[in-house]
């Protein structure tokens, strides 16, 4: 299955009852799998989890921590970026280079790295002490 058709398939499954926003992620890891994840909503909002952060835990749960491509999909009428906390997490495993398509219901796909999607992006480099 491709990344497009198992974020597109996973989105249906998306908990959304109070935003009716429901979004769709896919990951292809290095090792050449691929994760999907789809936003569950909860009645307190900051406590729902996003598509993509669904996607990484279940690459981290199946013993895989680098991604090497990102779709994300929703019914939108631009393509929907990952939120600035999502950018954060893809950040955490993939390097600059990982394309991350954008994309909506209507078949407009937007592409970028994570280099463009986290200028300056906080990474392991500024953990470092000398």
């Amino acid at each position: 299955m491709s990344l497009q058709k198992s974020a597109l398939s996973v989105r249906e499954n998306a908990y959304a009852p109070y935003s009716n926003f429901k979004v769709g992620a896919a990951i292809r890891s290095e090792g050449g799998a691929i994760y999907s994840g789809c936003n569950v909503e909860n009645v307190a909002y900051p406590e729902g989890t996003c598509a993509e952060a669904g996607a990484i835990a279940a690459m981290v749960a199946a013993g895989e921590t680098r991604l090497s491509e990102v779709y994300v999909i929703a019914d939108s009428p631009h393509p929907v970026s990952p939120c600035g906390g999502c950018r954060q997490k893809l950040a955490e495993f993939g390097t600059g280079d990982v394309v991350v398509t954008m994309a909506n219901l209507d078949g407009v796909e937007q592409k970028m790295t994570l280099a463009d999607l986290m200028p300056g992006a906080f990474g392991e480099h500024h953990m470092e002490n000398t």
